[in-house]
């Protein structure tokens, strides 16, 4: 496993690999994985050649200052952990070489970067669109393989690719969970135990709405009342927004009827914000 800390010797290395023909799977990351990035490791393993992980916290998608300097930061022991798993490169640049001085230039995605996410966090999809794009160039993966939990960023990844004409597929994995339902996050380590422990209500009330849709509730401002109620009933929760959305779009909707459809929640505790969803559809 070679670990690189420039853009040229990663370019060098893309280059090689696409003339001797070989596959490249890629998982774009920020650092302090866990069993979430790990199954997305596992899942590049099986289907490519070569697989590279980048490690890079990106300062254009955060829009606190202090989230950005709380997000936890420790490359050897990430890079220890993904030794495990053959990985081939690791792709670590510092800040100076993905964004030079005098850099300027940004990419932003209409429609899907708006809603939820990007209403709350201003900027943050530019920052994603800009990092992805730049990634992509420079690692030229076959497949690119990203997490369900942050729904919105892949909405704005697959209409970044489709409409830039990127060759990457976009690969989406199911939601990894600690065993008591939290979706798992790098930010789950600034929760104090009684957070963490208390913080596992935002799954269950999405899965409260979960289990009304499949009785039969297709009325999404009903869907959205029972993660509303849910979330209240626990003290040490904050909501910031629960939405649902057409699954494809990210578009409002009113009732759930033939397209699949997604409620997304975000929600705080103390100065922790985590996000998560279930996707709703006639197959369930």
């Amino acid at each position: 496993m070679e670990i690189i800390n420039r853009r040229q010797r990663m370019f060098s290395i893309s280059r090689k690999l696409r003339r001797e023909n070989k596959t490249v799977a890629f998982v774009p990351t920020m650092g302090a994985l866990h069993e979430g990035h790990i199954a997305l490791v596992k899942e590049a393993r099986q289907a490519a050649d070569v697989v590279v992980v980048s490690i890079f916290v990106n300062p254009a998608q955060f829009n606190d200052k202090g989230d950005l300097e709380r997000y936890p930061r420790d490359v050897t022991a990430d890079a220890a952990m993904l030794a495990e798993f053959e990985v081939d490169y690791i792709f670590a640049p510092e800040e100076n070489e993905i964004y030079p001085a005098g850099f300027s230039t940004y990419v932003y995605v209409e429609g899907v970067s708006e809603s939820m996410e990007g209403a709350a966090r201003p900027g943050h999809f530019r920052g994603v669109a800009t990092i992805v794009t730049i990634l992509f160039n420079t690692i030229r993966p076959d497949k690119a393989f990203f997490g369900q939990k942050d729904v919105q960023q892949v909405a704005v990844v697959r209409r970044l690719s489709a409409d830039l004409g990127f060759e990457t597929e976009i690969v989406v994995i199911p939601t990894v969970r600690e065993e008591s339902g939290l979706a798992m996050s790098s930010r789950n380590e600034n929760l104090t135990p009684e957070e963490r422990e208390k913080a596992s209500i935002v799954f269950r009330a999405l899965g409260e709405a979960k289990s009304a849709f499949k009785n039969g509730e297709r009325n999404a401002a009903t869907l959205t009342e029972i993660v509303i109620k849910a979330i209240r009933s626990e003290p040490l929760a904050r909501l910031d927004y629960i939405a649902a959305v057409d699954a494809e779009s990210l578009e409002p909707i009113d009732k759930i009827e033939d397209r699949e459809a997604v409620l997304a929640a975000a929600v705080y505790f103390g100065n922790v914000r985590l996000i998560d969803n279930v996707r709703l559809n006639r197959k369930q």
